[in-house]
């Protein structure tokens, strides 16, 4: 799975498939200047610190009399001239413009400037690249009719001012797949200055060398400095006695056993003995100071739950954290220092440690703040961006943060920070466009690209025949779409200093990407039909589990999967007598229910919402399964504890695509780095999840779940009565009745209402 993002199946795809008719003039490839002259046109790639970048010597004269063009070798590929303007690394520069009067006259084929018989004879790499040509042939002409009439208005259209306080913000969609799922979210959080808004997003692996390209970051050049810096550390008492390690063997040892069920052992007896004559020790010194005997007090308690578990049993204990104290001490830091000034069109960039926002949920109001400086520490390595004008950017890059080392659920994530007021909604997702990503609200057509990004991926499509051919064919379509305009806008682009010069084309880039997009989506979706038992990709998107749209009624955008929309009565067969169930372990029901949202580690984070909620933060972190829930397949229970949500329809959650899952428990590692990851367990298939028998199999869904839309639970089992009619009272306070389509009354009960 990786970093689970989308991009990652651009190299998987469908045979070309002719999308329209002709346009009056083909695409003049042959006009572009002979050997010799167009090499004047051409600056060499070289690679900065921000990524690759051109080197434009001086244009030359667009009405000076034009060479005839040459003839290409006849070994040569027809797009030869084209790699050399559009290579994988170096950006395109602008090809001398043919005069008029050497136009080629229109005819029924593009000529090419060949040998006769080359394209007859041609490789089937050649052949496969004449038919990108045929196809982009249709791309001015379509979107001359589009420029006409505009009719395809955004997905989720852009709020000018987000909600104050909101805790899950507003999602939006952005067009293109700069960012996983196309996501992104406006929290405005309330604060003293005025509200403070950011855009909040992650983007995709593949995406990053664009955004890299945006930044002067400073070089390898380290310098070593003395900074008074607030550390956290165990107590050296805590250390001589190894307090932390034995109550851990402890806790680790019981904790195995409740998550399998098997009985206790006496080896994890023994071992929680051992930490507690060890412990004890250390309360009953008279001689300790305050801070060593509130930490031994600190792991007593731990071990006093582990006891509570061997003897009773009972659900698995929340993580444990050794016990530390903070103070300021004065360290040594290596400093990384500018080498010199930044290059022209770049932001300037700070290395530092990697942070989260730490924002602040009220209980009692539900309202999120936070002051726009206050940040918790992470495990890992980001950048701060100066945008200008007050803008700034916090990005957290995947280069940059090892695997092995780092929070892996971190790597690619974004913030986009306006200055401190209101209605900086549309600038928010305009300044993307500083960072040299995609910055328009996704419309529907777009849609469909993810939606079908998506399903390749869930249904494991990527590598079925045909796919590679098929994303290769939507990429030459872009690269095409680039030289387009570049032809269109020669004589401005001409007078551009190279700074001015290479900004101009990474505009450009974004917008090929924006107006080739829906050509795209119909040689993919061909691709995926052939690959998924469908005639054609017409016949796909007539069926009736086709639905590219994403899911807006909640909390959440989520996108389906056809296999599971159009075959909802197979899933729900197949989960006969099983539910996905999730089990609080904290009596927090209420507070849960207050947001509406079962939020992800990460979410949670941003959310104002403090740690220690989940049962293993910190190694989700590590392992990638911060950025999802974890829910669990189990039969149905009939005697169900307090605390514990039911989905007792799974197919509910099934027909969401950004699932995965194991028969067991690896803490949802995506990251392949880690030790509980498994390529060979991790799945997407809801049939086998369906038939999962490990009793600590889990199910994890980005981001979160709905919990008051069309994915809420069948059962919210509380604890008690009194605490029943608490959340009763407080939904229909905030007119909400109904949950699923189900009357709150029906989905609220207790768990004393299957034990009477």
């Amino acid at each position: 799975m990786g970093t689970g993002s989308k991009s990652s199946h651009q190299s998987y795809a469908v045979s070309p498939t002719a999308l329209a008719e002709p346009p009056a003039a083909p695409l003049d490839l042959a006009g572009a200047p002979a050997a010799g002259e167009g090499a004047d046109l051409m600056g060499a790639a070289s690679g900065g610190a921000g990524g690759p970048e051109f080197e434009v010597p001086e244009l030359p004269d667009p009405y000076a009399e034009p060479v005839p063009p040459g003839e290409p070798p006849a070994a040569e590929s027809p797009l030869a001239e084209l790699d050399d303007l559009v290579g994988d690394e170096a950006e395109p520069v602008p090809p001398a413009a043919p005069a008029e009067e050497d136009l080629p006259e229109v005819s029924a084929e593009p000529e090419f400037a060949v040998a006769e018989g080359e394209l007859q004879g041609g490789s089937e790499e050649q052949l496969a690249e004449e038919a990108v040509l045929l196809q982009v042939e249709d791309i001015q002409e379509v979107q001359e009719e589009d420029e006409e009439e505009e009719t395809d208005p955004p997905l989720t259209p852009v709020p000018a001012a987000p909600p104050v306080g909101e805790p899950t913000g507003t999602p939006i969609l952005v067009g293109g797949d700069d960012f996983i799922n196309s996501e992104a979210t406006l929290v405005a959080y309330d604060s003293p200055d005025g509200p403070r808004e950011v855009l909040l997003t992650h983007i995709s692996e593949e995406a990053e060398e664009k955004l890299l390209d945006a930044l002067s970051i400073p070089g390898t050049h380290m310098e070593e400095v003395e900074v008074e810096e607030e550390v956290k550390e165990r107590l050296a008492l805590d250390k001589e006695k190894k307090l932390a390690e034995m109550t851990k063997t402890a806790v680790s040892s019981v904790q195995h056993k409740l998550k399998t069920g098997a009985e206790m052992s006496d080896a994890s007896i023994a071992k929680h003995q051992a930490a507690v004559d060890a412990v004890s020790a250390v309360l009953s010194d008279p001689s300790i100071s305050d801070d060593e005997k509130t930490m031994a007090q600190h792991y007593m308690d731990q071990l006093d739950l582990v006891k509570d578990k061997i003897d009773n049993g009972g659900a698995p204990m929340p993580w444990m954290d050794a016990y530390e104290v903070s103070e300021m001490k004065m360290v040594t830091k290596q400093i990384p220092v500018p080498d010199g000034e930044p290059e022209p069109g770049t932001l300037a960039a700070t290395v530092r440690k990697a942070s989260r926002i730490k924002a602040n949920l009220d209980p009692e109001t539900g309202q999120t703040s936070w002051d726009g400086i206050t940040r918790s520490s992470a495990n890992g390595t980001e950048y701060e961006i100066d945008m200008g004008d007050g803008w700034k950017a916090v990005y957290r890059p995947y280069k940059e943060n090892d695997p092995k080392k780092t929070e892996f659920s971190l790597r690619g994530q974004l913030e986009v920070h306006a200055p401190a007021g209101t209605g900086h909604g549309k600038d928010l997702v305009e300044r993307l466009e500083q960072l040299h990503l995609m910055n328009k609200p996704m419309t529907a057509s777009e849609g469909e690209w993810t939606y079908l990004s998506n399903n390749i991926q869930a249904q494991g499509l990527e590598s079925s025949a045909g796919m590679k051919a098929a994303m290769e064919t939507a990429q030459g379509l872009q690269d095409l779409q680039v030289q387009e305009i570049v032809h269109q806008r020669m004589e401005s682009l001409m007078g551009l200093d190279s700074g001015a010069l290479q900004t101009a084309m990474k505009r450009i880039h974004l917008e090929a990407a924006h107006k080739v997009l829906p050509m795209k989506v119909e040689v993919v979706r061909d691709a995926v039909a052939k690959a998924s038992g469908f005639a054609s990709g017409a016949d796909l998107a007539a069926s009736p589990g086709y639905e590219p749209t994403p899911s807006t009624s909640g909390k959440w955008l989520t996108w389906s999967r056809f296999d599971v929309t159009g075959k909802k009565a197979e899933i729900q067969s197949a989960f006969k007598g099983r539910s996905l169930t999730h089990g609080l372990h904290g009596g927090a029901l209420a507070s849960l229910l207050g947001t509406g949202v079962l939020a992800s580690t990460e979410k949670r984070a941003v959310m104002g919402i403090g740690g220690g909620v989940g049962m293993s933060e910190q190694a989700d972190k590590m392992t990638g399964g911060a950025n999802s829930v974890f829910l669990r397949v189990k039969k149905t229970p009939s005697q169900p504890g307090g605390g514990m949500l039911i989905w007792d329809d799974p197919s509910v959650l099934m027909r969401r695509a950004d699932y995965y899952a194991y028969n067991g428990d690896h803490y949802g590692a995506i990251n392949p780095q880690h030790h509980n990851y498994n390529a060979n367990a991790i799945t997407r298939d809801p049939m086998k999840i369906a038939n999962f028998s490990g009793s600590s199999n889990e199910v994890m869904f980005r981001n979160g779940i709905d919990l008051f839309g069309a994915e809420a639970p069948s059962r919210i089992v509380c604890h008690t009565a009194a605490e029943r009619s608490t959340i009763l009272a407080s939904l229909t306070s905030r007119g909400i009745t109904q949950l699923g389509g189900k009357p709150v009354e029906d989905v609220l009960c207790t768990a004393d209402d299957y034990n009477s």
